[in-house]
């Protein structure tokens, strides 16, 4: 799945447009290398994100194509 996607579809960040701004500022990174928008995400890989002073770091733990609010947050899990 591409990486604006699944950011959107997990709730991470809540509208694919700005899923892809973030990837095209070099804001977002995949298992550490900086990531575009169409890059493919697996489960397993650790996907950081930087906002302003913090930083979201997660793990990829489940990749679907639509997921209710509900269910998004089983996706991925926190990582520090």
């Amino acid at each position: 799945m591409r990486l604006d996607k699944y950011l959107k579809v997990s709730r991470i960040i809540k509208r694919r447009t700005v899923a892809n701004e973030a990837c095209d500022a070099g804001r977002v990174t995949v298992n550490g290398k900086v990531a575009k928008a169409g890059t493919e995400v697996k489960i397993g890989d650790i996907i950081e994100i930087k906002f302003g002073n913090s930083t979201t770091k997660v793990e990829v733990l489940d990749i679907s194509e639509t997921q209710k609010k509900e269910v998004a947050a089983s996706m991925y899990r926190s990582v520090e």
